[in-house]
């Protein structure tokens, strides 16, 4: 067992989240759901307060607490993709319903939960010793919402990018 763990305050859609997000991670599953006890004072016996969930193995808990506090971009999970196919299937499916692009590879699922959709040719363009190329493939990066990895190898090899995926 991991001494450290995330732990995500909702409102009321922790059950929901987490069903979600264990959808579309391989090796995700729920592991508990804990409901409120007879004495909660703002709860039901029958309302969620807690579920426990594995994302690829990292155990994760999400807690229904009202909304006293609210998710933002300061948490974030990052989900490490390799090539544009896996990137577009997470970027398609956390914006889904509601959910918010953001820039650079960020966004928010309807939940309000943050997540970085971050391909590995987006880290191995950027910090490359060529520091001029590595500068170009930022640039272009700062103008995507979700990342256009062909777009970025434009930008990396001096072309002009055309981006696609916003």
């Amino acid at each position: 067992m991991l001494k450290i763990t995330p732990f995500l305050w909702f409102d009321s859609q922790a059950e929901p989240a987490a069903e979600l997000y264990v959808s579309l991670f391989p090796n995700s599953r729920i592991t508990r759901v804990a409901r409120y006890p007879n004495d909660a004072s703002q709860a039901t016996p029958a309302d969620v307060m807690t579920v426990e969930f594995e994302l690829d193995g990292l155990p994760v808990t999400a807690l229904n607490a009202g909304p006293t506090f609210r998710l933002s971009e300061a948490f974030s999970f990052v989900i490490h993709c390799d090539g544009q196919e896996e990137v577009d299937r997470y970027w398609t499916a956390l914006t889904a319903d509601g959910g918010q692009e953001s820039q650079c590879g960020w966004l928010k699922d309807r939940f309000g939960l943050s997540w970085q959709v971050t391909p590995r040719q987006l880290v191995e363009m950027t910090t490359i010793t060529d520091r001029e190329a590595a500068g170009r493939a930022f640039q272009a990066m700062m103008g995507m919402k979700k990342i256009d990895i062909a777009a970025m190898r434009a930008a990396y090899n001096g072309e002009t990018p055309k981006i696609t995926s916003n």
